[in-house]
C-alpha cells in the first residue's frame, strides 16, 4: 500500500472497529479497505433507497387515529 489518509471516528465507530478487528483476528485496516471496496462496488448505490415510494399508508400521517392535529 502507497497511500494513506487520516480519518477522524466517532467513538462509536471506533468500538466498532476495534471489537470487529478483534473478533476477527484482522487488522484495523483491512476491515476499513474492505468496507471502502464494499461501498465502491455498490456504485454510488443506497440500498434503502431501493424502496422509496413502496410504503403503504396515508400521505399525512397526522390523519391516523391519535395523530390528528388539534
Amino acid at each position: 500500500m502507497s497511500h494513506t489518509i487520516t480519518v477522524r471516528l466517532t467513538q462509536e465507530l471506533l468500538d466498532w472497529l476495534k471489537e470487529t478487528a478483534r473478533r476477527t483476528g484482522m487488522p484495523a485496516g483491512r476491515i476499513i479497505r474492505q468496507q471502502l471496496e464494499s461501498a465502491r462496488s455498490q456504485d454510488g448505490k443506497q440500498r434503502f433507497l431501493e424502496h422509496a415510494g413502496e410504503l403503504a399508508g396515508p400521505a399525512d400521517l397526522s390523519s391516523r387515529k391519535g395523530f390528528a392535529r388539534r
